[in-house]
Protein backbone atom coordinates (compact mmCIF):
# COMPACT_ATOMS: atom_id res chain seq x y z
CA UNK A 1 0.00 0.00 0.00
CA UNK A 2 0.81 3.21 -0.39
CA UNK A 3 0.53 6.14 1.39
CA UNK A 4 2.58 9.12 -0.24
CA UNK A 5 1.54 13.21 -1.43
CA UNK A 6 3.99 15.44 -3.34
CA UNK A 7 3.07 19.13 -3.12
CA UNK A 8 4.54 22.04 -4.98
CA UNK A 9 3.28 25.26 -3.69
CA UNK A 10 3.95 28.38 -1.75
CA UNK A 11 3.98 28.64 1.93
CA UNK A 12 0.92 30.38 3.88
CA UNK A 13 3.01 31.79 6.86
CA UNK A 14 6.67 31.04 8.11
CA UNK A 15 7.11 27.68 9.48
CA UNK A 16 6.80 27.53 13.46
CA UNK A 17 9.59 25.36 14.87
CA UNK A 18 9.05 24.30 18.39
CA UNK A 19 11.57 22.36 20.64
CA UNK A 20 10.53 18.84 22.16
CA UNK A 21 11.34 17.98 25.38
CA UNK A 22 13.15 15.02 23.84
CA UNK A 23 15.57 17.29 21.90
CA UNK A 24 13.26 17.06 18.51
CA UNK A 25 12.37 19.51 16.61
CA UNK A 26 8.89 20.13 15.41
CA UNK A 27 8.39 22.46 11.97
CA UNK A 28 4.59 23.39 11.33
CA UNK A 29 3.46 25.71 8.09
CA UNK A 30 0.41 26.16 5.85
CA UNK A 31 1.14 25.53 2.27
CA UNK A 32 -1.27 27.03 -0.82
CA UNK A 33 -1.33 25.02 -4.07
CA UNK A 34 -3.00 26.55 -7.21
CA UNK A 35 -4.67 24.50 -9.52
CA UNK A 36 -6.03 26.44 -12.98
CA UNK A 37 -8.63 25.51 -15.53
CA UNK A 38 -10.96 27.11 -18.02
CA UNK A 39 -14.46 27.27 -16.92
CA UNK A 40 -17.87 27.19 -19.62
CA UNK A 41 -17.10 30.51 -20.83
CA UNK A 42 -13.45 29.87 -21.90
CA UNK A 43 -12.24 32.09 -18.43
CA UNK A 44 -9.11 30.75 -16.27
CA UNK A 45 -10.43 30.18 -13.03
CA UNK A 46 -7.74 29.29 -10.11
CA UNK A 47 -8.44 27.18 -7.21
CA UNK A 48 -6.41 27.33 -4.13
CA UNK A 49 -6.36 24.34 -1.57
CA UNK A 50 -4.42 24.80 1.54
CA UNK A 51 -2.24 22.35 3.29
CA UNK A 52 -1.17 22.12 6.82
CA UNK A 53 2.53 20.69 6.79
CA UNK A 54 4.31 18.93 9.75
CA UNK A 55 8.24 17.93 9.68
CA UNK A 56 10.64 16.42 12.08
CA UNK A 57 13.70 16.11 13.24
CA UNK A 58 16.67 17.28 9.54
CA UNK A 59 13.37 18.48 8.00
CA UNK A 60 12.16 20.94 10.84
CA UNK A 61 15.90 22.41 10.92
CA UNK A 62 15.91 22.53 6.78
CA UNK A 63 12.17 24.25 6.86
CA UNK A 64 13.56 26.74 9.55
CA UNK A 65 16.52 27.58 7.51
CA UNK A 66 15.37 27.77 3.91
CA UNK A 67 12.18 28.84 4.26
CA UNK A 68 9.41 31.66 4.49
CA UNK A 69 6.18 32.86 4.19
CA UNK A 70 5.77 33.19 0.59
CA UNK A 71 8.46 31.03 -0.84
CA UNK A 72 8.02 28.30 -3.31
CA UNK A 73 8.37 24.57 -2.19
CA UNK A 74 8.71 20.96 -2.67
CA UNK A 75 7.09 19.03 -0.29
CA UNK A 76 6.94 14.63 -0.04
CA UNK A 77 5.89 13.39 2.24
CA UNK A 78 2.74 10.84 3.85
CA UNK A 79 -0.90 12.10 4.56
CA UNK A 80 -2.03 11.89 8.07
CA UNK A 81 -5.10 12.50 10.07
CA UNK A 82 -5.52 13.08 13.73
CA UNK A 83 -8.77 13.84 16.14
CA UNK A 84 -8.13 16.12 18.99
CA UNK A 85 -10.29 17.83 21.50
CA UNK A 86 -10.49 21.76 21.68
CA UNK A 87 -10.54 23.69 24.52
CA UNK A 88 -14.95 23.19 24.60
CA UNK A 89 -14.44 19.87 24.62
CA UNK A 90 -15.41 19.24 20.72
CA UNK A 91 -13.87 16.55 18.81
CA UNK A 92 -12.06 18.39 16.49
CA UNK A 93 -10.16 16.32 13.37
CA UNK A 94 -7.30 17.25 10.83
CA UNK A 95 -5.51 16.23 8.09
CA UNK A 96 -2.25 16.94 7.83
CA UNK A 97 1.38 16.06 5.51
CA UNK A 98 3.94 14.61 7.17
CA UNK A 99 7.03 15.50 5.15
CA UNK A 100 10.21 13.86 4.89
CA UNK A 101 11.77 15.76 2.42
CA UNK A 102 11.51 19.89 1.63
CA UNK A 103 13.29 21.62 -0.69
CA UNK A 104 13.04 25.42 -1.25
CA UNK A 105 12.43 26.18 -5.36
CA UNK A 106 13.73 29.62 -4.78
CA UNK A 107 16.88 30.88 -6.25
CA UNK A 108 19.58 31.56 -4.30
CA UNK A 109 21.26 34.63 -4.02
CA UNK A 110 24.75 34.24 -5.98
CA UNK A 111 23.97 30.87 -7.24
CA UNK A 112 22.40 29.44 -11.22
CA UNK A 113 21.18 26.64 -9.11
CA UNK A 114 17.65 26.99 -7.82
CA UNK A 115 17.18 23.71 -5.64
CA UNK A 116 18.29 23.93 -2.15
CA UNK A 117 20.06 20.20 -2.22
CA UNK A 118 21.88 18.96 0.74
CA UNK A 119 24.81 17.22 0.73
CA UNK A 120 24.55 13.08 0.26
CA UNK A 121 25.90 12.66 4.56
CA UNK A 122 23.10 15.39 5.00
CA UNK A 123 20.14 13.10 3.34
CA UNK A 124 17.08 12.67 5.87
CA UNK A 125 16.76 8.67 6.74
CA UNK A 126 15.03 6.75 4.32
CA UNK A 127 16.41 7.98 0.92
CA UNK A 128 19.45 6.09 0.76
CA UNK A 129 17.46 3.48 -1.08
CA UNK A 130 17.44 6.10 -3.99
CA UNK A 131 21.16 5.34 -5.00
CA UNK A 132 22.06 9.07 -4.74
CA UNK A 133 24.21 8.35 -1.42
CA UNK A 134 27.91 9.42 -1.01
CA UNK A 135 29.34 6.36 -3.16
CA UNK A 136 27.07 7.08 -6.27
CA UNK A 137 26.31 10.25 -8.36
CA UNK A 138 23.03 11.48 -8.90
CA UNK A 139 22.06 10.70 -12.44
CA UNK A 140 20.45 13.15 -14.69
CA UNK A 141 17.30 12.29 -16.02
CA UNK A 142 18.78 11.56 -19.61
CA UNK A 143 21.28 9.07 -18.06
CA UNK A 144 18.18 6.75 -17.30
CA UNK A 145 16.94 4.40 -19.57
CA UNK A 146 12.59 4.37 -20.23
CA UNK A 147 12.46 1.30 -18.55
CA UNK A 148 14.28 2.42 -15.40
CA UNK A 149 11.21 6.00 -15.10
CA UNK A 150 8.40 5.56 -12.98
CA UNK A 151 5.76 7.41 -15.15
Amino acid sequence: MINKAILVGNLGRDPEVRHLESGAKVATFTMATNENYRDKNGEWQTVTQWHNIVAWRYAAESAERNLKKGSLCYVEGKITNRKYQDKDGNDRYISEVVANTLRSLERREGSGSSFDVPPPSQEPMGNSSTGSGPSSPIKKLEDFDEDDLPF
